[in-house]
Parts: C-alpha cells; sequence; structure tokens
C-alpha cells in the first residue's frame, strides 16, 4: 500500500479509459483516498458511475478555466478534506480544427483556448491548492512526446505540451522548498477521449507498435503505476521531471 492514509485530488476523469482514471484506480487500490473533478454537467454523468466503482469520498465541479470556479473547488476540499497530498492534473483541450492541417493556421482565439486550458490551468490550480496541499506532498500532469517534436496534426495541442512541460519546472522550484514534488508523464498514445480528436491517431499507433524498443503501444495501466510511483515516498527525490512512459519510442532516431 505504497500511498495508504494520503488523499488525492483527480481532474480530468473523463471515462475508463482515461489516463486520470488509471491513476486514480491505482491511488485508490494502494491505500489512498481519492476525489474527483468534473468540467461540467455533461462531463458529471461520465464521471458519476467512475466515483462509484472505484469509492473516491466526494466529486466536486471545477472549469479550470474559471478561477473564481478553482476558488470555489478549493474551499469545497477545504470543507472536506482540510489538507490533502496528492494533485492530479490530466487535464488539456484544443479546438478540433487546430487538430489537423498547418499549425501556421491557428486561430488567436484557439491559440489562447489550448494555452489557458492545457497548460495555464496547472499553474492555476497549484497556486489555488497551494496552502491545502502537505509538506513533501506530490503533483503530477500529463504530457507527450509531440511537446519536443513534430508530431502530425498534434500542432497547437504539442505547443501547449511544451509550455506544460516548462511550467513543471518552474513549479518544482516554487514548491519545493515544501518538499513537493512536481513532475510530468509522457504518456505514449492511448485511445482515450482526447486523442480521438486527433488525425490520424491510427498511423500513430502503428508506427510506435512497428519502431518502439518494446515493439508493443503502452496500455492505461503502465500510466497508472507510473502515476502511483509518483504519488508515493518512492519517487521522493524526483522533481522538475519529465518521465517517459512510451516502450522507448522517445529514445529513436532515423
Amino acid at each position: 500500500m505504497l500511498v495508504q492514509g494520503k488523499k488525492a485530488l483527480i481532474f480530468g476523469v473523463a471515462n475508463d479509459k482515461s489516463i486520470a482514471y488509471a491513476i486514480a484506480k491505482e491511488l485508490k487500490d494502494n491505500g489512498a483516498s481519492i476525489a474527483l473533478s468534473y468540467a461540467g454537467e455533461a462531463l458529471k454523468k461520465r464521471v458519476e458511475p467512475i466515483h462509484e466503482e472505484l469509492g473516491s469520498e466526494f466529486m466536486f465541479q471545477c472549469d479550470v478555466a474559471d478561477d473564481a470556479a478553482i476558488a470555489e473547488s478549493a474551499e469545497i476540499v477545504k470543507e472536506k478534506w482540510g489538507n490533502f497530498d496528492i494533485l492530479v492534473h490530466s487535464v488539456a483541450f484544443a479546438n478540433r480544427d487546430d487538430l489537423k492541417g498547418r499549425y501556421v493556421d491557428t486561430s488567436r482565439e484557439g491559440f489562447h483556448l489550448a494555452m489557458d486550458i492545457s497548460a495555464y490551468s496547472l499553474v492555476a490550480l497549484c497556486k489555488a491548492f497551494d496552502p491545502l496541499l502537505n509538506d513533501n506532498g506530490s503533483v503530477m500532469a500529463m504530457t507527450y512526446y509531440g511537446a519536443e517534436k513534430v508530431i502530425t496534426n498534434y500542432n497547437i495541442m504539442g505547443v501547449a505540451k511544451a509550455a506544460l512541460e516548462c511550467s513543471v519546472r518552474y513549479l518544482a522550484m516554487d514548491l519545493g522548498e515544501r518538499g513537493i514534488r512536481v513532475n510530468a508523464i509522457s504518456a505514449g498514445p492511448l485511445k482515450t477521449l482526447a486523442s480521438s480528436g486527433i488525425s490520424g491517431f491510427k498511423t500513430i499507433l502503428a508506427t510506435i507498435e512497428e519502431r518502439a524498443p518494446l515493439r508493443r503501444n503502452i496500455i492505461q495501466e503502465d500510466v497508472g503505476k507510473t502515476g502511483l510511483f509518483l504519488a508515493s515516498d518512492l519517487s521522493r527525490a524526483i522533481t522538475g521531471e519529465v518521465i517517459y512512459v512510451d516502450s522507448g519510442y522517445n529514445i529513436m532516431g532515423i
């Protein structure tokens, strides 16, 4: 029970195929109490069955693009728990039109939207929940290889993930004085609600299978167990890092 007695806030559970779900399940199975956020009423219906399945202690609504909503969420968590130990940020969004064609055609509005929800939201959550996050806690965010290499059709999301990864390093510095670790997991492609919006996704999966050293695509459990490691004291000296869970694909050159 690697996280026995710890309390974890999970942002970004969309369904039982999501990365956030896999991490939430591993944390719960290893002794943590969990609480789940949802962005709006439409997603609430998706999260409720997971809330019941995993036995999360409570659910709360939080629009990460709204500072007032984030502040309200922090008050709910303060009232329910008082403090907590683990924050999982698995939130990203971009307009579907900006995930195909040329990156140069990204609209100003689309750029702002993707950066706000996919990158700045981590900063906003850390700021709002900082007073409630226990010393020696853990914050983790989800990224992807498209943050550092060009992935066809990933476009603005790659730029947003690059900003997210850089934010992880700066946040690690800011919060490290209290022993709080901030890291990112760079997961290989998974069939999730988010990935369904990326054109040519099946080609990406086939490429990983062919070229990655382990010759396979990852599964949810691979990411979930890495999240468990980062949440536990096993990772107590690791912060500001991007941990690759991609069957080794990121090491390959031509």
